[in-house]
């Protein structure tokens, strides 16, 4: 499912890409985007023939400004807010569990609610000139959508806390430096271009692989015990072992070395 907001497309058959397209409102984030977010996700989970997702925002100005401050200024209420929250959690977290590694490929900057956004994907990519900062301070309000437990994880509890009470933006090699984003573009190099780079090694390995690492990766996410890591770890090597992909592996290993 998509609005006239997202465009989604999928190359190769194993490329989910996936765009906030509101350029003039720069790319600012409505519940109906939110909520439209979350389903395109939900809706490309059982697509086994994706190895990763690429989420960004039209133009070269805004990854994702933040919430939509006009959609957002009829809730008043604590119900409403409760609510808004865990709409948006909902969203973030049909990013944050997709079964393949997701890239947040920031073409701009990443502010507020776009900063939360950017943390729910596994990694993300820079543009020299995007920024980042998660500015819900200046507003009077503090984070909502998951984004301040992403950010502590991410950076640590100590740099986390200072970002949130300066309320300040990063540039790029600021998020770079303390491990915020994982990337970023060479002078002249074009975002897709960087991306594409980045993500070479992850297209080489089988989907079902990916979601294997992607699998333990949620775990840790999440917070599970050690056995229950270990369970799936267990789980998710065993169906990989017995799948033909493997043995095709394994047979021309075995082949070159006669």
């Amino acid at each position: 499912m998509s609005s006239q907001d997202i465009t989604v497309s999928i190359e190769n058959d194993i490329i989910l890409r996936v765009t906030v397209n509101r350029p003039e409102k720069r790319n600012a984030l409505s519940r109906t985007i939110l909520k439209n977010l979350g389903e395109i996700f939900d809706d490309h989970s059982h697509n086994e023939n994706l190895r990763v997702a690429i989420l960004s925002g039209a133009g070269d100005k805004s990854f994702a400004a933040g919430g939509d401050l006009k959609d957002l200024s009829v809730l008043r209420t604590l119900d409403d807010a409760r609510g808004l929250a865990n709409l948006a959690k909902k969203a973030l977290n049909s990013v944050r569990n997709f079964p393949v590694p997701v890239i947040a490929a920031l073409n701009g900057g990443a502010m507020g609610g776009g900063a939360e956004l950017a943390a729910a994907c596994d990694f993300r990519i820079s543009a020299q000139h995007a920024r980042i900062g998660f500015v819900q301070g200046r507003l009077n309000i503090s984070t909502a959508w998951g984004g301040g437990v992403d950010l502590m994880r991410l950076v640590g509890p100590s740099t986390a806390l200072d970002l949130l009470c300066r309320s300040s933006m990063l540039t790029a090699e600021e998020a770079l430096a303390i491990g915020l984003i994982d990337r970023i573009a060479e002078d002249g190099e074009e975002l897709d271009h960087c991306v594409t780079n980045f993500l070479q090694p992850y297209l080489l390995q089988v989907p079902q692989v990916l979601r294997a690492f992607k699998a333990l990766a949620i775990g840790a996410r999440q917070g599970l015990q050690r056995a229950e890591m270990d369970e799936i770890e267990t789980d998710k090597f065993a169906g990989t072992w017995v799948h033909d992909d493997h043995w095709a592996a394994a047979d021309n290993v075995l082949a070159k070395g006669k």
